[in-house]
């Protein structure tokens, strides 16, 4: 069931914002240090503030965790990347769950050999989706470069070879990006040999495929836990880490998933790790996700996501926060 372009959505009313899609490669010098450029100064989440549900314990086309997920925010789709069912861990192939703001199931694409799915971009290309995702997945699962993917519910997809995707840093062996959509810009979370780094592109290079330099290139801060998913909103970037409950899965106190939000103008943490408590009574509970979206009425927010249920029946679960500071 699609929803009519431009109408308010149900769920305390989650859009909004505008752009479309695409990128190009470039040459930038891996250097270690602080951000490299600077952006407008702009508000950032309390992270110390309470949790809302947009939805919880919502069927997925496989059985296995997700990944992470985006928003189309012009054409209101959520988009839910999950592991294939059968598939190795190492094979980066991926399934993407196109579902409505209410977590309601309504088509899947199979991306082979693609990546691992920590984060991804489903940027608004007239009625369609264009994803921006990890492709050419390494023999660790993790992929080697960026494409741009026009969603096209049940199809198959293989991977196109790092050669002819994008990798908008010169040195970088693995990619992964995420989308600001109220600022309109694109975060690009890079590998290299000397750690994880992090750069902030406007969103039009991606539309125009023509780079320039970044905006902020910088190392990323020491945030202890396992990573889960990153996303940008203005001025910062905010990171997940955490792990599933042990054993079995049944809830164990507040689990141990934190948010970390970090200045991109200074390359060092601002708030964190804050424990969430979203979601704490759901079985399971594996953080996996973050993403940014905006209301019909102004009001931005941020999205966490989660991986719950039993075992062989793996739902997605999502909660926001929405104070400004």
């Amino acid at each position: 069931m699609n929803r009519t372009p431009g109408r308010p959505l149900s769920r305390r009313g989650l859009i909004r914002t505008g752009a479309g899609a695409s990128l190009a490669a470039l040459g930038i010098g891996v250097g270690a240090g602080a951000a490299s450029a600077a952006v407008a100064a702009t508000k950032r989440f309390d992270l110390t503030q309470p949790s809302y549900d947009l939805f919880r314990s919502k069927d997925t086309h496989g059985a296995r965790v997700q990944q992470s997920f985006a928003f189309d925010w012009v054409n209101k789709f959520l988009f839910v990347a999950t592991k294939r069912s059968g598939s190795a861990e190492s094979a980066g192939d991926l399934c993407i769950n196109k579902m409505d703001f209410d977590g309601n199931y309504l088509s899947y694409m199979h991306l082979d050999g693609f990546g691992h799915g920590v984060a991804f971009a489903a940027l608004p290309s007239g009625s369609g989706t264009e994803l921006w995702i990890e492709c050419a997945a390494n023999t660790n699962g993790y992929g080697t470069a960026l494409a741009p993917i026009r969603y096209a519910g049940g199809t198959t997809m293989g991977s196109p070879a790092a050669s002819a995707a994008y990798r908008p840093i010169s040195g970088a062996t693995e990619y992964t990006c995420s989308v600001d959509p109220v600022h309109q810009r694109m975060i690009v979370r890079y590998h290299t040999s000397g750690g994880k780094r992090i750069a902030v592109f406007p969103l039009s290079a991606f539309t125009t495929r023509d780079f320039g330099s970044p905006l902020v290139d910088f190392k990323q801060p020491s945030i202890p836990g396992t990573p889960q998913g990153y996303t940008l909103y203005g001025s910062y970037m905010y990171f997940l880490t955490g792990d599933a409950y042990p054993g079995d899965g049944t809830p164990t106190g507040d689990g141990n998933s934190y948010v970390t939000s970090v200045d991109i103008n200074t390359g060092t943490v601002k708030q964190g790790p804050v424990l969430t408590k979203a979601g704490s009574t759901l079985h399971h509970r594996e953080p996996e996700g973050l993403a940014i979206y905006r209301t019909d009425g102004g009001e931005a927010r941020l999205f966490i996501g989660f991986a719950t249920g039993v075992e062989g029946d793996r739902r997605s679960s999502i909660f926001y926060k929405n104070a400004l500071v």
